[in-house]
């Protein structure tokens, strides 16, 4: 055999799992995600999402087993969405102080004092049309949605929400609800932006989970153009000038280059969300025996980790968190 010019050996350092694990570049663990749940009325509700198999609309007492499951697993927080028990055109069960997840807040709170309840801050799943924020002439109007979105959030923290994460992409909401925060004794309530959404078809499970498809429209004149990237920069720019404290992009999957432009541009708490439809098309290539779906999930949010997210939230994360503590 004629003697081969000297080359490289990479393989040496992939033969066996344990040398695998010593230099693996990226490592995820429970620590990195965020629960979604979605809380409803009533009670001993338990009902299956159909575009989502394995997540639930729970009602609060039930909202106990899945946040026992996350604190068993090491997972350290969840983050809350709610569907009302009616809805209106200016979303006031989003701030009533006994609306739905104000509620699910202080049960939570009470039951599990260490777990971190993060509330989503939106008017989409209280409103009537479906849409973020008020609407006037067919057009949803900025400012006046922002001061609700405010009130919103007064009253998750009051309820006892540890993080507040606003997720209506309106201009200046950051800075009307860190204020608002600040004003009624609530300084040390962290925010969570949404800070670069964007208008994407893959919210559609989503949708269908927390009953908030719009009547009319769509969301395309206040979320992010999907082409957009450096647009991106100036909204996380923003968001941070305003007083967020951790700032999100969503989804994740599609957007993973979004994730490394901010990770290399600011040194910042950066999450990321494994979006429904991220979800959704794991769940339904795996069902058909397309694909692996363990190894299609944590190859997923591997890639996200590796891009640069802190956190992640998902609706793998308990599935994921008990392969990796391996109790599947």
């Amino acid at each position: 055999m004629a003697k081969l010019s000297p080359f490289r050996r990479h393989r040496r350092l992939r033969m066996k799992e344990p040398v695998r694990r010593m230099i693996r570049e990226t490592i995820i663990a429970p620590d990195d995600f965020i629960l979604p749940l979605f809380v409803v009325p009533g009670s001993g509700v338990r009902r299956e999402v159909g575009s989502m198999p394995g997540v639930f609309n729970l009602s609060v007492d039930e909202l106990a087993r899945e946040a026992e499951q996350a604190v068993a697993l090491g997972i350290p927080a969840v983050l809350l969405f709610g569907i009302p028990e009616s809805k209106d055109e200016v979303g006031s069960g989003a701030y009533d102080p006994d609306g739905i997840v104000q509620r699910a807040i202080h049960a939570l709170k009470r039951d599990f004092a260490d777990l971190v309840v993060i509330a989503d801050c939106c008017l989409c799943e209280y409103t009537s049309h479906g849409h973020c924020g008020i609407v006037r002439d067919g057009k949803i109007v900025n400012d006046e949605s922002v001061e609700l979105l405010a009130r919103a959030a007064v009253a998750q923290a009051r309820a006892g929400a540890d993080m507040i994460a606003p997720s209506d992409m309106f201009d200046g909401r950051v800075a009307i609800i860190r204020a608002a925060l600040d004003e009624h004794g609530f300084g040390d309530i962290a925010i969570l932006a949404y800070a670069a959404k964007y208008a994407s078809c893959f919210y559609g499970p989503f949708r269908d989970a927390a009953q908030s498809a719009p009547a009319f429209g769509d969301r395309r004149s206040h979320q992010m153009d999907p082409p957009n990237v450096r647009e991106a920069l100036r909204e996380i720019e923003s968001d941070f000038a305003e007083g967020a404290d951790i700032v999100m992009v969503k989804p994740a999957l599609a957007y993973l280059d979004v994730i490394r432009a901010a990770r290399e541009r600011f040194d910042v708490p950066l999450a990321a969300y494994n979006v429904s439809g991220e979800y959704s098309m794991v769940k339904a290539a795996a069902a058909r025996g397309w694909l692996d779906g363990d190894r299609a999930m944590m190859e997923i949010l591997t890639a996200i980790k590796r891009a640069g997210a802190d956190l992640i939230v998902s609706y793998h994360a308990l599935e994921a968190a008990r392969l990796l503590r391996g109790s599947k």
